[in-house]
């Protein structure tokens, strides 16, 4: 069946479009170029309407163990934020901590068709995958977690060879079939555990003898020889503690040209100047993104109101305890190899420090100059939760918009960041890239994010309306895989989404030293452990994407 979109203004900046007024071919649920004589079954006019590729979250929290944990805490972020059961979806809940079904059916209403779990746990992998499952219409996928993992460190502390430490990190890989791997205050988590309350980056992990930058260097030296695309996902040490900024500089200069991909920035690029003892590093952490081409970030922006913060940084999750609003957490430890830290917490656009964390986050959006190397995100929920984009990106292609909310926060904030200077906008070309070109390409999704003839149709029509914000929330159409999904912002078809994995190639001898470390130190048997295939594709209700890496560097 060949479907045709008709006279929409085409943003597919993967392949060079801009704005400019085209046709687009749907047909088997993939683009394509038809013959002459082809019969168009369905026509959509979509004249003057914006295309883009469906949207893609590449940090999104929306499975696991800690999210459960946060769906838990707090029932009061159920109340008033219910979806009723339609003829087409069931009941979800949620505003902060959406349900499994709540972020499936938000995602799409807001034109977006993919999210990935940026921390995965190893021996959590199966209830987050069971979580992903069980989130509608968008595809998935999932960044494990290493670098505080006993394993790992060991090998770290024994100088054991190079060769053994890639074939541990593809085969967790492999066991919970992961797409990327995350590092998270690397040996911080393992460091908490034996009192330290701080680790710097050249800092001893007081019972290993290493270091942050040793865990950093080795993961990206590993993920680049191993051949994965997306690089080593990096939540650096000192996290929203001031003069971070230092730590942050240091990571991108020690990273020695590896590709690195620093998540969440705006929290890693705090100083100390005034007289808080708190103010915006942003330019500084700019220009050394700006002058280093091995780096990608994402933003984690702070959005005003209720949210809840959850990591796998217990260390910097136990500081912020005593600022939970409500006053409850939990802060837990996971087998030994990771840790749990959940703190509700509300950002005041009147509070000094939320509202520096607010324009330091818009410093950084403004000021990286290559838009490929900088994705849009909220860090959801820590910074804020996903639904807050559409006003985000409104803030970003709106001066007079910005500088009117700027009137409204907290003014003493504004005089440590240097966002009142700054006058650009973004263009929906920039757009585009942040939330669909430049991810899809980070991510090795080579079939999506753009438009081009073999992508998959994913595709969101959006209304072109000077109110960006309004704009973004609500698009008129949004097909997946081909198929007509969402009508003017209400679902109207619901599928099951993909799972994206990636599979290095690895020596499968480490299963001897591995299955021996099982057996001696933990709860569950290395068979059990790792993820069948049947597991994520649940009788036929989702589907596995096999995603290439490149050649293996020798």
């Amino acid at each position: 069946m060949l479907i045709k979109l008709t006279g929409g203004k085409i943003y597919d900046p993967a392949n060079g479009v801009d704005g400019e007024v085209r046709d687009i071919f749907i047909e088997d649920g993939r683009i394509v170029s038809p013959s002459p004589n082809a019969k168009i079954v369905h026509e959509y006019p979509v004249h003057g309407r914006v295309i883009m590729a469906g949207g893609i979250d590449p940090h999104s929290h929306i499975g696991g163990g800690k999210v459960t944990i946060a769906r838990t805490l707090m029932p009061e972020d159920h109340i008033g934020h219910e979806m009723a059961a339609t003829d087409l979806t069931r009941p979800a809940t949620g505003r902060a901590i959406p349900s499994t079904l709540d972020a499936g059916y938000r995602y799409a209403e807001m034109g977006y068709t993919a999210a990935f779990e940026p921390a995965m746990l190893p021996s959590n992998a199966r209830q987050t995958h069971l979580e992903m499952g069980d989130t509608p219409i968008i595809d998935k996928g999932g960044f494990v977690m290493l670098g505080s993992d006993d394993f790992f460190l060991r090998q770290l502390a024994g100088k054991a060879d190079f060769s053994a430490i890639k074939d541990y990190i593809a085969w967790t890989m492999h066991a919970a079939q992961a797409l990327a791997v995350k590092v998270v205050n690397p040996g911080g988590i393992s460091a908490f555990k034996f009192n330290q309350r701080k680790l710097d980056l050249d800092e001893q992990h007081t019972f290993y003898g290493v270091t942050p930058r040793d865990i950093i260097l080795t993961l990206a030296r590993g993920m680049k020889e191993l051949g994965v695309v997306h690089p080593i996902h990096i939540h650096g040490c000192n996290l929203g503690v001031p003069g971070g900024v230092e730590t942050t500089l240091s990571t991108i200069k020690g990273a020695e040209g590896l590709p690195i991909h620093l998540t969440h920035i705006q929290f890693h690029s705090y100083g100390t100047e005034g007289d808080m003892k708190f103010s915006s590093g942003a330019a500084r952490v700019a220009e050394a993104v700006n002058a280093n081409k091995n780096i990608s970030i994402d933003i984690g922006q702070v959005m005003f109101g209720q949210t809840c913060t959850i990591s796998g940084d217990s260390m910097r999750q136990f500081v912020t305890t005593r600022s939970a609003n409500p006053k409850k957490w939990v802060v837990m430890d996971i087998e030994c190899d990771a840790g749990c830290g959940v703190v509700p917490f509300k950002y005041r656009d009147k509070s000094f420090v939320n509202a520096l964390q607010w324009a330091i986050g818009l410093e950084l959006f403004l000021l990286v100059n290559d838009p490929w190397r900088i994705f849009l995100t909220t860090d959801h929920p820590n910074g804020g939760p996903f639904t807050c984009y559409p006003h985000l990106i409104r803030l970003l292609m709106d001066k007079t918009f910005r500088q009117e909310t700027m009137q409204t926060i907290n003014q003493d904030a504004l005089k440590y960041s240097t966002l009142g200077t700054l006058d650009r906008e973004y263009t929906l070309y920039e757009i585009a890239i942040m939330t669909r070109a430049g991810p899809a390409r980070s991510l090795g999704l080579v079939d999506r994010g753009h438009l081009g003839v073999g992508a998959c149709a994913d595709i969101t029509v959006y209304d072109d309306n000077p109110d960006r914000e309004a704009m973004f929330a609500k698009p008129e159409l949004l097909f997946k895989n081909g198929e007509l999904i969402v009508r003017n912002g209400k679902i109207v078809k619901v599928v099951t989404g993909a799972t994206h994995v990636a599979r290095p190639s690895f020596d499968r001898s480490i299963e001897r030293s591995l299955k021996s470390y099982f057996d001696d130190f933990n709860t569950v048997r290395m068979e059990n452990f790792r993820l069948s295939d049947d597991e994520i594709i649940n009788n036929g209700r989702g589907s596995l994407i096999i995603q290439p890496t490149r050649a293996r560097v020798a």
